[in-house]
Order: structure tokens, then sequence, then C-alpha cells
């Protein structure tokens, strides 16, 4: 219930300042090449991120898709905390992913205020950063 009371708010919230759920949106895009007869581990670990990831209230989107040996993780949230507070809940599954394979980009992309915030948290992981300019969104 708290969290439902949360999300309803947060939305009212970021209405009444003039901004939308997906204009505060950061995204995460993570690329992994799987090492060799790593495959079936990796795509078996994929439900479980899904699985975990499904009780975030601020996540707004998430999805695998995969090109060969090369896995794509397509996801967002609303704002900075949310990629902070994914990336706290799926730590030990990305540590086993890690061990199957190399994350070999990241690019983070949001508004300028949002990817401030993840520079410090995030440096370890080299990603490269894009700021929002402009953009539509259809209700």
């Amino acid at each position: 219930m708290v969290v439902i009371f949360s999300l309803v708010w947060e939305e009212q919230w970021l209405e009444a300042i003039g901004m939308s759920k997906l204009s505060h949106a950061v995204s995460l895009h993570p690329y992994f090449e799987i090492r060799e007869g790593n495959l079936d581990a990796f795509l078996a670990l994929m439900p479980k991120f899904v699985e975990a990831t499904s009780n975030e209230a601020a996540c707004v989107y998430y999805d695998f898709s995969r090109n060969g040996n090369t896995a794509f993780c397509r996801e967002a949230y609303v704002g900075a905390e949310g990629i902070l507070a994914h990336l706290e809940n799926v730590g030990e599954l990305l540590g086993k992913f890690l061990e199957l394979a190399d994350l070999i980009r990241l690019e983070v992309h949001g508004p300028a205020e949002e990817i401030e915030k993840l520079r410090g948290p995030l440096a370890e992981l080299k990603p490269a950063f894009f700021i929002r300019e402009t953009g539509l969104e259809s209700n």
C-alpha cells in the first residue's frame, strides 16, 4: 500500500511542478559480451533480474535483448535515486552476470540534474553520460 501511495504522490508532484514521469526518467544502457561457454548460464539469470526488478516502484521499463553473444538491458527509472536503488537491489545478480560476461559499454541518459547525481556513484563503471536536450512524450 505504501508503494502505491508513493507512486501516486510522486506522479501528482511531478505533474504539479510541470514535469512528467518520463521527462524525469534516467535510462541505463548496459551492453554485455557473454564469454564463450557461458550463454546458457547467462540467459538463465535474465528472468531473475526481471523478477527482482518487478518490485521496484521507480522502474519505468526493463527488458533484455540479445544479438549473438552480446546482451543488452533496456531500462529506465524515475530519477537518479531509482537507478541507485535498482543497482543496490540487483547487486548480487550483477556480480553473477560479470562472472559470465564483460560489461563492454554502459550509457546513462537523462536530465542534467539527474546525471550529476550519478557521476560519483557510477564512476567506477566508467559510463558514457548523455544529457537530455529535448524530446516528446505522448499521453
